[in-house]
C-alpha cells in the first residue's frame, strides 16, 4: 500500500470511506499547541481512520503522553508559555529518536520553523494550517522516520549477520583444513610405506623442526608451512627406484646422483598444488647446505630459505640418531655434538645455536611418542588429534 492510501487528503470523502478502520494500523500523532482551536483543527483534519490523535496543551503534558504511550508524529507549536516547542523538540530527540517532529510557526517566524529543522525537526508548517499541507508533511517525516527505522533494525542486525557469516565461513575453512591434513596424511603414508627403513622418520622431522623453530620464535603461520614442508620433504623419493631407495649398501656414484633428483622430483609434485605451493622450495633446499656444497642449486648462507636451514639440522639429527641398512643408531648426545662441530659450514650457526639450547632430552622424548603413535591402531592414529600431534601441530 502506497503512503498516498495510508494517509488519504481530507478532502478526498470517498477514499477515506473505502479505509478500513483498523487502529492497529492508523498512525498515532501527538498535537501540542496552548490554543485549543488549533489542537481541534489538527484533531479534525488527523480523523480517524488513517489517524489516531491525542492533544496536549504544553510540552509538560506532551512528554507524560509520551511517556505513557507510542506515538508516530508529534505536530507542536513553537511559541508555548512554559517549555518552548524548540525545547520540547530537543527532549523528543533525546528519548524518542524515531518519532516524526512537525513544528508549527506563524508568517512572521518562518526563519524560526527552519531553525526547527536544523534542529531535527522533519518540517514546518505555516498557520493558518491546511489540511492538505498538513497531510502532505506529516506523510513524508513518517516515510523517513519508518526508512530511518529500518536502516537502524539493519544496523543492529548486521553484527549478529556478520557472526552468522563467520561462523559458516569458519566451518567451511575447518572442512578445507581437514582435507589438506588427509591429503598430507596420505601422501606422508604413500612415503612411509615405500621406505620401511626409514618408517616415521618424515613425522619426527617434522617434530623436531618445529621444535628448533619455536626456540627462534617463530609465529604460528610460519610453524603451520614449516611443519608442511619438514613433512613432505622425502615425497621427491616416490619417483626414485627401489634398487636404489632400497639398497642395503653406500649407493654409486651415479645412484647417488639419482637419489639427490628427488628434490626436485618433490618440488615438481607440489608447487602447483595450492596450499602446499609456499612449502615447494623448502622441499627443493632441504639439501641444501650453509657453507655451499649442497644440492641441487649449491646455494648458500641466507640463499637459503630459513625453513630449509632448520629442517637441515633436525634431519640430521633424526639419520644419526635412526637405526639404517649399513650402521646402528648413535645416541642424541653424540648427534647434538656433530651438529656443532658443523656449526657454520653444513649448518647455519644461529640455528645450531637455537638447538643445543633446547634441552636434551626433548629429542629422545619426541623420538618415543613418535613410535607410539605409529603403534596405535589404524583408526585411532586417524583421529584428528592423533593426526595433528604426528604433524606436530600440538605442542
Amino acid at each position: 500500500m502506497g503512503k498516498t492510501d495510508q494517509f488519504p487528503r481530507l478532502e478526498n470523502k470517498s477514499k477515506m470511506a473505502e479505509v478500513p478502520t483498523d487502529h492497529q494500523s492508523a498512525a498515532r500523532v501527538l498535537a501540542v499547541d496552548d490554543e485549543a482551536a488549533a489542537s481541534r483543527l489538527l484533531s479534525l483534519i488527523l480523523a480517524a481512520p488513517a489517524f489516531r490523535c491525542t492533544t496536549a496543551s504544553n510540552g509538560e503534558e506532551a512528554l507524560v503522553a509520551l511517556q505513557r504511550e507510542h506515538f508516530d508524529a508529534v505536530i507542536s507549536d513553537l511559541h508555548m508559555p512554559g517549555m518552548s516547542g524548540m525545547e520540547l523538540l530537543t527532549e523528543v530527540r533525546r528519548c524518542h529518536p524515531h518519532v516524526a517532529f512537525l513544528v508549527t510557526t506563524g508568517v512572521d517566524d518562518v526563519d524560526v520553523g527552519v531553525q526547527a529543522m536544523r534542529c531535527g525537526a522533519d518540517d514546518y508548517l505555516v498557520k493558518p494550517l491546511r489540511d492538505s499541507a498538513v497531510l502532505a508533511s506529516l506523510e513524508s517525516a513518517l516515510h523517513k522516520r519508518q526508512l530511518e527505522q529500518q536502516i537502524e533494525h539493519y544496523r543492529q542486525h548486521l553484527e549478529e549477520m556478520v557472526a552468522e557469516r563467520t561462523g559458516q565461513l569458519q566451518s567451511a575453512l575447518q572442512r578445507i583444513e581437514r582435507s589438506y591434513e588427509d591429503t598430507l596424511q596420505a601422501l606422508g603414508a604413500a612415503i612411509d610405506l615405500r621406505d620401511d627403513e626409514t618408517a616415521g622418520h618424515s613425522k619426527r622431522v617434522c617434530r623436531y623442526s618445529l621444535e628448533i623453530a619455536r626456540a627462534m620464535g617463530w609465529s604460528d603461520k610460519q610453524l603451520e608451512s614449516l611443519a608442511r614442508g619438514a613433512y613432505l620433504h622425502d615425497i621427491g623419493k616416490l619417483g626414485i627406484p627401489d634398487g636404489i631407495l632400497l639398497k642395503p649398501g653406500p649407493l654409486t656414484e651415479d645412484e647417488r646422483k639419482l637419489m639427490q633428483r628427488h628434490v626436485q622430483i618433490g618440488f615438481d609434485v607440489v608447487k602447483d598444488i595450492p596450499f602446499l605451493a609456499d612449502v615447494a622450495e623448502i622441499i627443493l633446499m632441504h639439501h641444501e647446505q650453509y657453507g655451499g656444497g649442497g644440492y641441487p642449486r649449491g646455494l648458500k648462507g641466507e640463499e637459503i630459505l630459513p625453513g630449509a636451514r632448520i629442517f637441515a639440522v633436525a634431519d640430521t639429527l633424526d639419520a644419526i640418531t635412526s637405526d639404517r641398512p649399513y650402521r646402528r643408531a648413535s645416541s642424541f648426545e653424540s648427534a647434538r655434538e656433530t651438529i656443532r662441530g658443523l656449526s657454520g659450514s653444513q649448518f647455519d650457526p644461529q640455528v645450531v645455536e637455537a638447538f643445543l639450547n633446547i634441552r636434551e632430552n626433548i629429542w629422545p622424548t619426541i623420538a618415543r611418542t613418535q613410535r607410539q603413535i605409529a603403534a596405535l591402531s589404524p583408526k585411532l592414529r586417524e583421529s584428528g588429534t592423533i593426526r595433528r600431534l604426528s604433524l606436530g601441530v600440538i605442542p
